[in-house]
């Protein structure tokens, strides 16, 4: 086994006062700084931008003769890594990279931690070789590796075991179960966790005729996991409606809910629906992360030549301003940057929406309740006498709120709102085809953003792709000619990082157009074909499928999430 005793004992701000890496004044503020903090000193100088976190681990690598592992880069083996306790590998910040007949190469956060490096070797019984890492990257792979699933499936096991032994109706097992170590509250709990760890968005809790499946979806994609015991999905159920406040005892009908919960340090807002289905409830929730906030328009997504031209729209004294795309395509939060934005002291904004998905200081946010006649048309009606300047118009349903929406944009106020439509030429007719009148329409509409989300190819295992025939076809289409035989395009392989789909994270694809006095003239005497062509003019105007062909040609995504976005526009 490695003789710890000769590993080389280095302290880090000796060393990089040095190197002429920091000053003396510098570590000395870090040691007050890290005796405040509790953090490694390493990052305390890393996060007072005193020195350079590549630096850094370079520096390390070199004075201790060990190797900088890239954990972007890095395939992991998820059955090696768990061979180390959790809460060892997230106290010390360390990972197990590889075996080999030398022993295990350990990736640490902190590789001058001779402690660590003792205690993990009593414990793995193993020669370990230590190699530095980077701790952000390294705190992804763990939450990764160390997923809930055979926790969730070990827990689904004791509520069945709990629920047989039990005479009690299942109602009153879940409402008795106010112990937080009851099985269906651990259950749900590491439902929660693991969905956060993988940065779901939605949660499916579906019963079938002899299994419950319970699927999250991960960058608009649905990931399941296949349980026998289906007898739980009724526990379930009733305590997720106890959280939300459904009637327990009504399952013949829809119901819809919401409710918070804190899951590691994370404050989620849960948007839950229930159906009655042919062997049960199903249940669908919504997470919407608030730990962060809002997101400012910066931080949206949206290249920067296109946010200009959005602030110009948005910043107007009155007019429309319509943010349009399928459910779940990043409407909520580009509209939310917009408000972020314009929500200044001088400003009276008031939203109507279906339901409240964040709540923001100083807007006035109406949550509709159409069974007591809180409708979109009746609430629009009442914010026109409350004196705003800008309203927020959850989403346009029908001629009745597309009309309100555009009279109160013409008199003198910003109004921002939602459609369901494919494309920014679409969302116009849209208008048209609910009933409102063109010249309404002409007058009122302003510009239009279209967007979708495409998925990143996952970093960890990007490769090289050639086009295959479909993919020619859908380059000739959309590049309009041009050539492409030199482009290197890319796509992912599949790796545990990336749950071997190829992609991790998404990324916003946009098209805005802004309406001329040639489109309105076209609106006003509902000319589709005209303002069609007069749109498709405009020199800076970009479809979202050239957008989302940049961005494959930039090596962020795939000609296939290309495909997907242009099938959905019609343009091939």
């Amino acid at each position: 086994m490695m003789n710890l005793a000769s590993q080389k004992r280095i302290r880090i701000g000796d060393l990089l006062v040095e190197k002429n890496m920091i000053s003396e004044t510098q570590l000395q503020h870090a040691l007050q700084e890290q005796k405040l903090t509790g953090r490694k000193l390493g990052a305390t100088l890393v996060e007072l931008g005193y020195v350079e976190e590549n630096a850094l681990l370079n520096l390390l690598s070199a004075q201790l003769h060990i190797p900088f592992v890239e954990l972007k880069q890095f395939r992991f083996d998820r059955s090696l890594v768990q061979r180390l306790p959790e809460t060892s590998a997230r106290r010390y910040r360390v990972m197990l990279l590889r075996e080999d007949v030398d022993g295990l190469l350990l990736g640490m956060a902190d590789p001058t931690d001779i402690f660590c490096l003792d205690e993990l070797q009593r414990l793995l019984q193993k020669n370990i070789k230590p190699a530095v890492v980077r701790e952000s990257e390294l705190l992804d792979i763990l939450d990764i590796a160390y997923t809930r699933a055979s926790e969730i499936a070990t827990l689904a096991g004791e509520l069945d075991e709990e629920l047989q032994e039990s005479a009690l109706d299942l109602a009153d097992f879940a409402v008795d179960a106010t112990d937080s170590e009851a099985p269906v509250v651990k259950l749900l709990q590491k439902i929660f966790e693991e969905a956060i760890n993988t940065k779901a968005s939605d949660i499916h809790i579906e019963p079938d005729e002899k299994v419950l499946r319970i699927r999250t979806r991960i960058d608009g994609v649905l990931l399941e996991q296949v349980m026998n015991e289906k007898r739980i999905a009724s526990a379930l159920v009733v305590r997720l409606k106890l959280m939300s406040g459904m009637d327990i005892s009504e399952k013949r009908l829809p119901q819809d809910g919401r409710f918070n919960l804190k899951v590691k340090h994370h404050n989620i807002d849960v948007r839950i629906s229930t159906m009655p289905v042919q062997f049960g409830e199903s249940v669908v929730m919504r997470l919407l992360d608030q730990t962060d906030g809002v997101r400012s328009l910066d931080s949206v997504g949206m290249p920067p030549h296109l946010i200009d031209r959005f602030r110009k729209a948005i910043t107007r004294p009155h007019g429309l301003v319509l943010v349009t795309g399928p459910t779940g395509s990043g409407k909520t939060t580009t509209l939310y940057g917009a408000l972020a934005e314009l929500n200044k002291p001088e400003k009276k904004i008031i939203t109507v929406e279906d339901p409240v998905e964040y709540r923001l200081p100083r807007i006035s946010q109406v949550q509709l309740h159409e069974k007591i006649g809180l409708t979109f048309a009746s609430v629009l009606r009442a914010t026109l006498r409350q004196d705003p300047d800008i309203l927020l118009v959850g989403e346009i349903r029908d001629a009745e709120s597309a009309e309100i929406a555009l009279r109160a944009s013409m008199t003198g106020h910003m109004v921002l709102s939602t459609l369901h439509t494919n494309d920014a030429i679409t969302s116009a007719m849209r208008l048209l085809d609910i009933g409102v009148d063109g010249y309404l329409v002409a007058t009122a509409l302003k510009a239009i953003v279209a967007q979708r989300l495409v998925r990143r190819i996952c970093t960890s295992c990007i490769q090289p792709h050639s086009p295959d025939a479909n993919e020619h076809q859908l380059l000739a289409v959309i590049g309009k000619g041009r050539d492409y035989s030199n482009i290197l395009f890319k796509k992912g392989t599949g790796c545990p990082h990336c749950h071997n789909t190829g992609y991790r994270g998404r990324i916003g694809v946009f098209e805005i157009l802004e309406l001329n006095q040639t489109m309105a003239e076209a609106l006003r005497v509902n000319d589709i074909n005209a303002f069609t062509r007069a749109a498709n003019d405009v020199p800076d105007f970009i479809t979202l499928s050239e957008a989302a062909l940049a961005y494959a040609i930039d090596g962020l995504t795939t000609l296939d999430e290309v495909m997907s976005i242009s099938a959905q526009v019609n343009e091939i």
